[in-house]
């Protein structure tokens, strides 16, 4: 996550370490991937990749306030681990702090200004407040970026959604 870690080989040992649970995810197996990523932050609590997915774990399962905990702590042990801090902003939005999804989203932004993933996390948040310009702005700015076809139909979507009426919206 950092130069130090990268050098001495840290941050690769961190990656390898979650790897089964990243398969088990992919397998849809959240309970057996839940365990493994205990166990990898029982060994090694600075891992963020293991407090990520969790995060992503957590979200997947509907359990929004443990998602955003999880993703939190991944962005305070690496604060510029990216898909983090995207989960977080996602994780507070859906856990009813859209002023934090916001503020994270816009970190994100100013750490990684052309990221696609930080302009759609932060067009939801947007949406969600009722600041329709914003979110069609920030979703524009995602569909640039060039995101799969699946994700860019559901984009424009919202955006067609978003021009339509007035006030908050609730993307999922």
């Amino acid at each position: 996550m950092n130069d130090d870690d990268a050098r001495d080989g840290t941050d690769e040992r961190r990656w390898e370490a979650v790897e089964d649970a990243a398969e088990l995810l992919l397998d849809g197996n959240h309970p057996d991937a839940l365990r493994s990523l205990k166990g990898v932050l029982l060994a090694d609590p600075q891992n963020a990749y293991a407090y990520y997915f969790t995060g992503v774990a957590m979200s997947e399962i509907h359990q929004d306030e443990a998602a955003r905990d999880a993703f939190a702590a991944a962005v305070t042990v690496a604060p510029e681990y990216l898909a983090a801090r995207v989960g977080l902003a996602h994780a507070l939005r859906k856990s009813g702090d859209v002023v934090g999804a916001i503020t994270e989203g816009r970190d994100a932004l100013e750490r990684f200004p052309q990221d696609g993933d930080a302009h759609y996390a932060l067009a939801l948040a947007f949406a969600a407040v009722g600041d329709r310009a914003a979110a069609v702005i920030h979703l524009e700015a995602f569909l640039r970026s060039g995101p799969e076809v699946e994700v860019q139909i559901e984009a424009r979507q919202m955006l067609d959604e978003l021009s339509q009426g007035e006030g908050a919206v609730e993307f999922d």
